[in-house]
């Protein structure tokens, strides 16, 4: 038999799928009735795949659903499958195309299976995320304090409290998640027993970066975003450079890269050892948080707290 590939095109309130190669598409709805619908008509098929696209928090009760009836679900990034369509010359765009192009997607291109997080994880990883926004909405505001009016920054100055305490609670209930979860725990030590890690960069490694420790060093630089990508043609050597990956992890390594360069001895001496050979600041840096995520990747997967020898 030929392999099956389910794609699915996730909505507020519908789910349109797509089965590849029969062509068989049909629509459920986005509830525990049309779940449940959806589980068991899937199921029945075997498929090697079922895809759908991350849309903002809506395919989350999805794969969950079809995670729990043992379905190897794959959650891809809709910049892909946008681009897959325009190079198979796919430019209308309904549900139900969305939905046959994310099967054929799948069918092409065969993403890997990925466990999908539990509800602890994906409580975590939302947390995370608020605290996150949280902090941008609070840079903001610092930033408007300077161009305001005297007479606003009464008000101004009791949102930029109210945003500091919520950031304060969110850290609390962050470390709580954390410390509740014996594995997190177990994770959380190794990670901060490295000089340059502290407790954000640590809880935002274990909400967003779940495969650190298990891939290796180029395939966990590469899905970071910190991977240097060739850009030859013919007799032409273009300059190596970063693009895509996880930017919130990308960011935060960033930070814990610059403390680590003045506390860690390994990243310091590195890092100098790169500006003394005429690389440019930023370039070093990059090559720093490379060599860090390497070393916690290392870390995490022997199970071994960092040895300053």
């Amino acid at each position: 038999m030929e392999p099956i590939f389910v794609g699915i095109d996730v909505a507020k309130n519908r789910l349109d799928v797509h089965i590849q190669p029969s062509g068989e598409a049909f629509a459920v709805t986005r509830d525990e009735v049309g779940l449940a619908d959806l589980a068991r008509r899937v199921a029945i098929l075997s498929p090697l795949v079922v895809a759908l696209e991350a849309t903002g928090g809506y395919e989350v009760v999805v794969a969950a659903t079809l995670a729990a009836a043992a379905l190897p679900v794959v959650v891809i990034n809709p910049r892909q499958v946008r681009q897959f369509a325009r190079a198979t010359g796919r430019l209308a765009k309904t549900d139900t195309l969305d939905a046959q192009t994310i099967a054929a997607f799948a069918a092409a291109v065969r993403p890997p299976v990925r466990a999908i997080p539990d509800a602890q994880a994906r409580l975590l990883t939302q947390l995370v995320a608020r605290r996150r926004q949280l902090v941008d909405m609070l840079g903001a505001e610092q930033n408007r304090r300077q161009l305001i009016e005297p007479a606003l920054q009464g008000r101004l100055d009791a949102h930029i409290r109210w945003l500091q305490q919520a950031v304060h609670e969110l850290d609390d209930d962050i470390h709580t998640a954390i410390r509740s979860s014996p594995m997190w725990r177990a994770t959380e030590d190794l990670l901060r027993s490295v000089p340059g890690i502290g407790p954000i960069t640590a809880s935002t490694l274990i909400a967003d970066l779940p495969e650190l420790g298990r891939l290796d060093r180029r395939k966990i630089a590469a899905l970071v975003g910190v991977a240097p990508i060739n850009r030859d043609s013919g007799t032409v050597r273009g300059r190596r450079m970063i693009a895509g990956g996880r930017a919130p992890v990308r960011h935060v390594l960033y930070m814990a890269t610059v403390a680590a360069i003045r506390h860690n001895a390994i990243i310091a001496a590195f890092y100098r050892r790169l500006v003394a050979d005429g690389r440019p600041g930023k370039l070093a840096v990059t090559a720093a948080m490379r060599k860090l995520l390497v070393i916690l990747n290392a870390i995490l997967r022997d199970g071994r707290p960092w040895q300053p020898a």
